[in-house]
Formats: structure tokens, sequence, C-alpha cells
């Protein structure tokens, strides 16, 4: 697990070695055990490498690494089948003088050119220059773990893990992207392949891409997207031996390392499956890591505790109240694109946490993706059982629901009536209205007349209908996992753990974003996995039925939060205040700040929870403040 950083002169100009130096130390912490650099022959080419050392920890592991005198490469990430894959290359006549599995990628590439990234299961970002073909060949692991941004012009062809690197060179001056805090506001978080920054793009999970420097073109490819179109017919019992069967595979290819590892335990389904398939892998007790919050409601350690006590782990506790006015700005930088998922602030506190005690942390992200377990895919499923009642929508549910919710300010009639109203979009826009921070009637109140007419003619709504379309998936309500795969998991839930782990040195390791597991969850008829309306993860829960205690199977999923709906009423309510009303937004002519102030007053005085469209304001102020504060 590495940063990674390259600068390829695209006219005559050379590159100086300092130039890459400094894109290299801004992103020190994603690897603090080693550095390097590489330099080609021309002086056109330069790569930076930051190592978080942990498979061969001896110097031949170092990077940039050069291999067959021709190939150099800069890799972030695990190749978790490089064992398989050496024994398979030395068969072919290849040799290797280190134990890493950054020699087997390149002798890899050198066999099997593009088409290498087929044989690799893990989670990666690289960059890969031949000097004899004078080519770049970069590429991003399938789900979308591993970061890789980059920017082009005519002069120059920047990339690195953290976009933090690229805005250190003269080359580019930083400039706000309006279409994607336009998207952002929707779904708070910037889509692929857009960052926030004017011209600095992110490579799309499962892409990759080639650059030719003779002729200076670039072309970005898709390698790979999950097949929902076939399904299965099987027995619950044979989809348990099946899932239980790739899991354990899964789990014990990410419990290879040279270093101490772990696992965040949250008590959760998801969580406490991978906890049970390393205790079958390990000879000592897997140390399990959980973090508890002094708000009850948001407090889940006693379900952790039990996992733990089950799967006798060598368990630790952290008790944490976070101070979000002391951390956020910090946070804010970390995350270097607008962002706003508030759970970005537990993570970071659970990673930094573990950090203190092992290198690598396994957990359950993609569960919910996989297997149906967000509650809004029962209201999904719900509202296309209800759309053939179109005339009863408008007749009586949408007006009743509309004058409740004027009536009586709540957060739950304030759903009732969206869902209502939604009833007669489609379908595919009518999830995106679910799923919104802020909706596009929200936006139409929020922007300021110059702002909108900029904006308006890119819908976020059909920018997500769009990955419905290709989904292939005959049910309807399925696609909607889809299109969470290919937008909120990778550009949302794959940064927040990402950021808040390589913040601190902490590598993150997923057996359920396994791309072999999740080809095998693709394959599962969706009537399995939401079983009627509200029995979510059905099949996966019933091959953990045995395994994990029925407590923890059954519990209301209550998410990794922590109480922003509060401190916005109480601890952050001045803060918040002073920073939206006088901020650039507004001094921007972004937004009205009459609306704004709407807003905070409606959360503070009413039932109504506001907070996701407040925090999502002011996690943009601050980003605005720690980027273009000079601009």
């Amino acid at each position: 697990m590495c940063g990674i950083v390259g600068k390829i002169s695209l006219c005559a100009a050379r590159v100086d070695t300092a130039d890459v130096e400094r894109m290299a130390s801004a992103i020190s912490h994603r690897g603090p055990d080693d550095a390097g650099v590489y330099v080609s022959p021309d002086r056109k080419v330069a790569f930076g490498h930051r190592r978080l050392a942990v498979i061969d920890l001896s110097p031949l592991g170092h990077q940039p690494m050069r291999y067959l005198d021709r190939f150099e490469v800069v890799f972030n990430g695990e190749i978790y089948n490089f064992g398989e894959k050496r024994r398979h290359l030395e068969g072919k006549g290849y040799r290797f003088e280190s134990h890493s599995d950054t020699e087997v990628l390149l002798a890899l590439y050198a066999e099997y050119g593009a088409r290498c990234v087929e044989h690799l299961r893990g989670m990666f970002a690289f960059a890969i220059f031949d000097e004899r073909e004078q080519t770049l060949f970069c590429a991003r692991d399938r789900a979308g773990k591993k970061p890789f941004k980059y920017y082009m012009d005519e002069r120059v062809f920047l990339f690195a893990s953290e976009l933090k690197a690229i805005l250190t060179q003269p080359e580019y001056s930083p400039e706000p992207d309006e279409t994607a805090i336009h998207h952002y506001l929707t779904l708070q978080y910037c889509p692929a392949p857009l960052t926030g920054f004017k011209g600095i793009h992110k490579l799309g999970a499962g892409r990759s891409l080639t650059l030719n420097l003779r002729t200076r073109l670039c072309s970005v490819e898709r390698y790979w997207k999950l097949d929902q179109s076939r399904k299965l017919n099987l027995s619950e019992e044979e989809w348990r031996e099946r899932i239980l069967t790739t899991l354990d595979e899964a789990t014990r290819l990410r419990m290879i390392s040279d270093v101490p590892i772990g696992a965040f335990l949250s008590g959760g389904i998801d969580s406490s499956a991978v906890v049970a398939m390393m205790s079958r892998h390990s000879e000592i007790p897997v140390r399990t890591f959980s973090i508890g919050f002094a708000h009850q409601e948001y407090n889940e350690l006693p379900f952790a505790r039990r996992i733990a006590e089950q799967f006798g782990t060598a368990h630790t506790e952290f008790i944490v109240e976070p101070r979000a006015i002391e951390v956020l700005p910090a946070l804010v930088h970390q995350y270097e694109e607008p962002y706003a998922d508030s759970s970005a602030l537990p993570t970071y506190y659970l990673a930094k946490l573990t950090r203190e005690h092992v290198t690598v942390a396994l957990n359950g992200d993609g569960g919910d993706e996989n297997f149906a377990g967000y509650g809004r895919y029962s209201a999904f499923k719900l509202s296309l059982a209800l759309e053939r009642l179109g005339w009863l929508h408008r007749k009586l549910a949408a007006p009743l629901t509309h004058t409740a919710s004027r009536l009586v300010r709540t957060t739950l009639l304030d759903r009732a009536h969206r869902f209502a109203n939604s009833l007669a979009e489609d379908y595919r826009k009518r999830y995106t209205e679910y799923t919104s921070y802020f909706t596009n009637a929200q936006k139409a109140e929020l922007y300021t007349p110059a702002f909108k007419t900029r904006v308006w003619g890119n819908d976020t709504y059909d920018l997500i209908a769009s990955c419905f379309s290709e989904s292939g998936a005959a049910d309807r309500a399925e696609q909607a996992l889809y299109a969470d795969i290919c937008g909120y998991l990778p550009d949302d839930l794959l940064v927040k753990v990402d950021i808040a782990t390589m913040s601190v040195a902490l590598e993150a390791r997923s057996p359920l974003l396994d791309h072999v597991f999740m080809e095998l969850a693709a394959t599962i008829p969706f009537h399995r996995k939401l079983h009627g309306l509200n029995d979510k993860k059905h099949v996966f829960k019933a091959a953990l039925r045995g395994i994990l205690p029925d407590d923890n199977l059954d519990r209301k999923k209550m998410g990794f939060e922590v109480p922003i709906k509060h401190w916005l009423r109480h601890e952050l309510m001045e803060m918040t205040r002073s920073t939206l009303l006088n901020g650039q937004l507004a001094r921007r002519g972004y937004f009205r700040a009459d609306y704004m102030r709407h807003l905070i007053d409606t959360h503070c005085n009413t039932g109504l929870n506001l907070a996701p469209q407040i925090w999502a304001l002011l996690t943009l102020e601050l980003w605005f403040q720690q980027y273009f504060q000079a601009h």
C-alpha cells in the first residue's frame, strides 16, 4: 500500500526531479517506510513513490521498480493472487529477484500487455512506462478501492494517488469545477471522472488508461463491469455453500501480510462475517477494533463485543466523542474533493486508533451493495409495486402528504411526501430522488439565477439513470444495486475508507469486494437478496445462520453515523451560521444566502432534519477555504 505520482513531459521541456519529489512529499502520509524516484534517460518521464511496506519488507520491494531493463512501475495496492501468478510465469521462463507482488505485476505486463489486468485479483492503481515503446499504461482495480487522479494538457501529463500532489505543480492552476459541485450537492460526492477541480480527473473503477508519448494520444478503456444479466436457479443450501466457500477464500487471501493484521468490527453482518472467516485461518486470536459513542443511539459496541467473545478475538474498543469543530477543517483538506459523507468522521477516528496496534485491517465494505442491505432498496421496491396506482397518487396520496408535511414539519412526513410525489416519475430518476441530499427542486431554490444557468443542463438524475440502463438486470429494483456499485461505492464509500486509513498509513482490505465474490453475488436472483419488502440481505443472512448469533443477523441496521443533526442544533450552530452566511459560496454568487439561512432556521426550530443538506454546504464552504482561499 503506497502513494504514487508521475510527471510526463509532452513538449520539449524536461522533467525536473524536484517537481516529482515535491509531488511525492505532498502524499508522504500514504507511505512512511520508503521513498523513491525514477527518471527516464531522456528526462521526459519521472515517477515518484512513497511506500507503506506490507509484503516483502526487504529493500528488494523498493519502488519505482524496473524489470527486463525496459519497464518501470509505480504501484499502489495488493495483488492477492501474486503467488499463483508467479508460479505460472516461472513456468514460462520468467525469473524474479524479490518476493513482492510488484515484480509479478511487471512480469504480467511484459507477458500480456494491457490484458495483465485480467489476471489480477486484488486492489490496485498503477502506472507502467515502457521505455522501448514510449507508452504509459495505467489501471485501477475493478471495485475502485485504490484512487488514480490525473491532469493533461498540451505540455504535461500528471498523475497521483491524491490530487494534492498535482496541485504542487506549476502547470496546473486550481479552479473549481461547477458541474462537479452541482452533482455533489445531490450525491454528497463527485462522480467519476469529476473531482471538483476543473481539468483534474479520476480514472473510473475497472478502467485503464494508455498514453502514447510519440503521438500524444490518450485513451481510457473499461476492462470490467459487473454482469447482472445471468442468474442461477439454486437452492438456499447451494447458495450457502457457494457464498461461504468464496468468502472464505477471499478472506484467506487478504490475510497474507508481513506486518500485524486485524479487522474493523462493528457487530453488523458484514464485518462479523469477515471476522468469522478470519478466525478459521488464524493460529492466534484475531485482533478486532470497534468504536463507540456517548450517544447510545449511535453505539454498536455491545453487538461487536458479542462477536468478539464468540470468536475469541483480541478485542479493543475505543470510546470517542468526535470534536467536529476541531477536526473538520483538517478532514476536509484530507478528502481533497467536495465530500459530505459524515461517517468519514468516525472512520477517521477508528483508523487512527487502530493504526496504533496494526498496519493492516480487514473490513466488511461491499455487503450492502452485493446483497441489498440499504433501506432505500425496500422503499424503491415498494414504489415499483405502487407505481401502477398513479391515479391514486395524483388524487389522494400526494396532496395529503403535501398538506401534512406543511402543517407538521417532521422528517417522516417530508419523506412520505417525497415518496408519494415520486411515483409519477421515471423509476430510474425516482431512485435518485430517494437518495438525494439536495433534490432538483431544492437546488432550484438554493441556486442563484446565474449559477443555475451555468449548470442546470447537466442533470444529476440523468447521470444515475444511465447506470440503471447499462446494468443488464431484468429486475428493475436490482438495477439500483448496479447504480450504487458504479457510483456510490467507488466514489463515496471506498473514498471514505481509503483517505481515512491512508492518512494514518493503515492498509484497509475488503473481502466482500473481491471481484470473484462480487461476480458470484451478481448471479443471485434479486428476490433472494431482498425477500419481500423488508428482509434485506436474506440469502447472505441465511448463509451465516448458525455461524453468527441470530441477534446480530436480525437486528436493525444502524450504519456508521455521528449525531450531526444534534451538533448543528447546538455545538456547531453558530460556527455553521457564520461560515455559510458570510462565506465564499455566497460571495461567489453560487447560492442564495437567504435560502441557506432558511435551511439552518428550519433545522434548528422544527422537527425537520435538514442536517444532510446543511452538512453538505458546510463541508463545501470549508473545501473552498482550504483550496481556493487565495483565488
